[in-house]
């Protein structure tokens, strides 16, 4: 059955895109068969790093620099979320104003409900969907928790790790987890003390870890002041015409598909169905979880 929806996604309709977003964000009943119609292509570029390090105001001058060029940009903001209501904290609006009314630039929030790895349950459906839409590129910008954001590398074609100077300090602990995953390396705010040294480390850092196919450039960028943004934007045209995703997209698909099937089968596990249980367990006292985890379980 061909659902209504797909041909003006296809076309770029932001209304029925976002409809659609909503229908897998919240697996509406049409969501699946929606999925399962659907086939793109398009490059998606993951961004993450630690707090601070300026990612969304270089997501902003990035996304400037493509729209400018006339390319159409889809941007999925992943925001921090109340463990409370599982609500968004942050919004598009207040991060990503200068990009708001571009006819360029579409930008969805997205809730990451308290994902360890700071990425919405069904942010890769979200991402299919998109991969359909009339998009040259998907940036999929992450919330900056730490090593735990690895998973964006069994998403993104092209991973980009946004540091500052002062992380040189926290090298040691970041190039064991999140700095592995760096297909570039942005040192922003470059214009701090520091930024040339560190730099220089996560070159030698980029070189060991290089293969026949790809070296980790490392770019320099000002965000603030668009600077370096053109570098940055040139070697992820490189990347993508590498195309290194190829040699790994086995091990990409049986991330995503193993994702989903972990998803699907804890549906009919509900936190808030959990937290009124634990409350009720709470209120008898000797509250122990695990003879509560036990007895739920039998």
């Amino acid at each position: 059955m061909l659902i209504p929806e797909l041909p003006q996604i296809k076309i770029g309709n932001e209304l029925h895109i976002a409809r659609a977003l909503s229908w897998v964000e919240n697996q509406h009943p049409n969501a699946l068969s929606l999925l399962k119609q659907m086939n793109g292509n398009t490059p998606v570029i993951g961004i993450t790093g630690p707090p601070g390090a300026g990612k969304s105001t270089l997501v902003n001058a990035l996304v400037n620099y493509w729209a400018e060029k006339n390319h159409k940009i889809a941007i999925l903001a992943v925001d921090p979320s109340s463990a409370f209501n599982f609500g968004s904290l942050l919004g598009d609006r207040l991060r990503m104003q200068s990009l708001f009314l571009n006819p360029n630039v579409y930008i969805r929030s997205v809730s990451s409900r308290g994902s360890l790895g700071g990425l919405s349950a069904s942010i890769i459906e979200m991402v299919e969907v998109l991969k359909y839409a009339p998009f040259d590129r998907i940036i999929i910008e992450t919330v900056g928790v730490g090593q735990s954001e690895i998973e964006i590398a069994g998403l993104a074609d092209t991973t980009i790790v946004v540091s500052v100077p002062e992380s040189g300090d926290e090298i040691q602990t970041l190039k064991s987890g999140i700095m592995e995953i760096a297909d570039i390396f942005v040192v922003n705010k470059s214009d701090r003390d520091g930024a040339a040294a560190f730099a220089s480390y996560l070159k030698k850092l980029a070189h060991i870890r290089a293969n026949e196919l790809w070296e980790c450039p490392v770019v320099l960028t000002q965000a603030m002041q668009n600077e370096g943004v053109s570098s940055l934007a040139e070697a992820i045209s490189k990347h993508e015409t590498v195309n290194q995703q190829n040699s790994r997209k086995k091990y990409l698909f049986a991330e995503k598909a193993f994702k989903i099937i972990q998803r699907n089968r804890m549906s009919d596990v509900s936190i808030q169905l959990l937290q009124r249980e634990i409350e009720m367990e709470l209120k008898k006292g000797n509250f122990n979880l695990f003879q509560y985890l036990e007895s739920r379980t039998a």
